[in-house]
């Protein structure tokens, strides 16, 4: 006897239909696998069989062909254990399947029959809708996650015996599924610990990171240890806006991959902050692996990735950064496909300017020339100039650090930020962009339009600093976010000024006048 029944994997964070075919005949008994299989999934035939023992079916002795279709595809993981099962019992007519041809069944199966959760459900899900199904199986605590897809009707069995018994009764199935049919809600959480209130002086850093936070520009904070660097970048997640539902769905389906997503949510509620340590190798930052999985870039996606003590990671981990940050991808290519992450990030890192902290107060600093210009070296120039905003880090006084009025806490920037983005969304309403740091040319010249004494300004910075194209183009952006903030639809003097100054950097400690 033939039965079909559909399962569903992942490839990267895309998920991937897959049909189970089973055929049980006369022949030396036995149950054998066919169809491009990882070695967790042709364990899948051992689970299989043990968990229809102890659920209670009984196995004649045929010969049972499981075939995981289309055979060019690799599968791996433990969600399509479910679907094999309830093939097998199709075809040996426990259980008629044909009513199911548009349900999707996902779950790893427990010796002992019960549905155990699997990463990557939310994917799966989302592209089940995008084939046509109208129905998924999924384990319990995948549930909510299945929730997220809006008008999926979404069952969640404990057990294979109790999901035969609901695919034998429809009327059950009927009463137990869910829908979820509203929109989701998008609004972040601003109970925060941290707060920008908390951060005495540094009113450049503040300043700075409120620019990066409004336009997603990518920010370096420069300046002596202990100077309050890993602080502000603490808390620019606290000024950042809410994130849409596209944002949440498209950052949920990464840690859902990953098996990152928060028990008993149905969908990441806070953009992504991630910090990993400068011991991370290039492969865990930008994602790999035999089958490649998400890195830390794609996971910080549409949020905030922060390295800390920058010239510490090494050349090669850096070096990395260079095409992702243009791109916002990782394009990950293997000899049996290409896969394609998110890396929509806002890139803040922070450095001390020499191996002690210290320099250039050189009654402090006992660095040598060479020890200085070998740290600020590991920071080539391509990747300076995919920082749109440098800003330095000033010592502070005692009088700044013991002040007792209260400062501008994160809801009264964010206020801004919010009010800067809604700008920015209209303005691109028309466009595949959404922020001033992903302006391409012909954006600049339609959107950061300046009069002719803007233009020789710029020209004397461009022949002064030596510029690249590059920076120029950053000055413009930055200029632009600059002019959002104070709700201006021109490119003001004191904007460009403005933008200039957070390249002053590179010459300071780079070299150049």
């Amino acid at each position: 006897m033939f039965s079909r029944i559909y399962s569903a994997g992942t490839s990267g964070i895309q998920g991937r239909i897959i049909t189970v075919e089973v055929d049980s005949h006369d022949g030396l008994p036995g149950m054998s696998m066919v169809g491009y299989l990882s070695s967790e999934v042709r364990e899948a035939q051992e689970r299989v069989r043990t968990a229809l023992k102890n659920s209670g079916f009984s196995m004649p002795p045929k010969k049972t062909v499981i075939n995981l279709s289309p055979a060019s595809i690799r599968k791996a993981g433990t969600s399509y254990d479910l679907a094999i099962a309830l093939g097998v019992l199709g075809a040996l007519e426990y259980v008629n399947l044909e009513p199911y041809l548009n349900s999707l069944f996902v779950g790893e199966l427990g010796l002992d029959g019960t549905i155990k959760p699997v990463r990557g459900v939310l994917p799966m899900v989302l592209t089940a809708k995008e084939e046509g199904f109208c129905q998924c199986f999924l384990p319990p605590g995948n549930e909510r996650e299945g929730q997220a897809v809006r008008q999926m009707e979404i069952a969640a069995p404990e057990s294979l015996k109790q999901c035969v018994e609901w695919l034998r009764h429809p009327d059950i199935i009927k009463r137990v599924v869910k829908v979820q049919g509203e929109s989701l809600s998008c609004q972040d959480s601003s109970g925060e610990e941290k707060d920008f209130s908390e951060v005495n002086g540094q009113l450049v850093l503040r300043r700075a990171s409120e620019i990066a936070a409004a336009g997603q520009h990518n920010l370096l904070m420069l300046g002596e240890a202990g100077a309050g660097k890993t602080m502000v970048a603490q808390r620019i997640p606290t000024i950042m806006p809410a994130m849409t539902e596209k944002e949440r769905i498209e950052v949920s389906k990464i840690y859902s991959v990953c098996g990152l997503l928060p028990k008993g949510e149905t969908l990441m509620t806070k953009r992504p902050f991630r910090n990993p340590h400068h011991t991370i190798s290039p492969q865990a930052l930008a994602g790999g692996g035999l089958v490649p999985n998400p890195g830390e870039l794609s996971l910080a996606s549409e949020g905030i990735l922060f390295l800390d003590e920058f010239p510490e990671f090494s050349s090669k981990t850096i070096e990395i950064l260079r095409q992702p940050l243009e791109e916002k991808s990782v394009t990950i290519a293997r000899t049996h496909g290409t896969y394609v992450f998110p890396a929509n990030v806002l890139l803040v890192a922070a450095m001390n300017p020499c191996p002690c902290g210290f320099y250039p107060d050189r009654n402090r600093c006992r660095c040598s020339s060479k020890q200085i210009h070998n740290y600020l070296g590991k920071i080539s120039k391509p990747i300076l100039e995919r920082f749109d905003i440098s800003a330095e880090a000033t010592p502070v006084t005692y009088q700044e650090l013991r002040v007792t009025k209260e400062n501008e806490n994160s809801e009264q920037i964010r206020q801004r930020v919010e009010s800067a983005r809604e700008i920015q969304k209209y303005r691109f309403r028309d466009k595949q962009i959404s922020c001033n740091s992903q302006m391409g040319g012909r954006d600049l010249k339609e959107y950061c339009k300046i009069s002719a004494r803007e233009e020789a300004f710029l020209e004397t910075v461009y022949r002064k600093k030596q510029l690249s194209a590059r920076a120029v183009h950053k000055i413009f952006k930055v200029a632009r976010t600059i002019a959002d903030l104070d709700s201006r639809s021109s490119i003001s003097h004191s904007d460009l000024c403005e933008a200039v100054g957070y390249r002053s950097l590179e010459g300071k400690y780079w070299g150049g006048r």
